[in-house]
């Protein structure tokens, strides 16, 4: 299983937002659409950086509600990992733990974001591959009676 095949599972839709809204904005984007993070991008094609819930919450730690007006480029990560298409999800699981983030952009061959995976996303690919396995097991035991 790779990123290609769980996009064809759940899409390609990437929640994004513009480095110039605020962060009040990006908040109520995170909640309506119900997702951890938003692609910050200001054309919807190249990857500007990234704000996540937890990204809001330590800029409203350190500055207080008026945080609510800055930009997301105030508190986005710059500094986007993404993957690929082919890359498999043990590939993910790898990446995603080693360095604790729970959301991947895809990007193409061109640099340009393709569709974005989430820690849940690659779990449940993972339950349906082991639940796959598990009926192929239960049905070969089956067999051999």
């Amino acid at each position: 299983m790779n990123v290609q095949s769980i996009l064809g599972n759940k899409g390609s839709d990437v929640a994004i937002v513009g480095q110039r809204a605020t962060l009040a904005d990006a908040a109520a984007q995170l909640r309506d659409r119900k997702v951890g993070a938003l692609v910050v991008s200001d054309d919807g094609r190249h990857i500007d950086g990234i704000v996540s819930e937890r990204d809001v919450v330590r800029a409203l730690a350190a500055h207080g509600a008026a945080t609510l007006g800055r930009s997301v480029a105030s508190a986005m990560s710059a500094t986007v990992v993404t993957c690929r298409p082919d890359d498999s999800v043990e590939e993910l699981m790898s990446s995603m733990t080693d360095r604790r983030i729970r959301h991947l952009p895809v990007i193409d061959d061109d640099g340009l974001l393709a569709g974005i995976v989430s820690i849940g996303d690659v779990v449940k690919s993972r339950l349906g591959e082991l639940q796959g396995e598990n009926e192929a097991l239960t049905e070969y035991i089956h067999q051999g009676r």
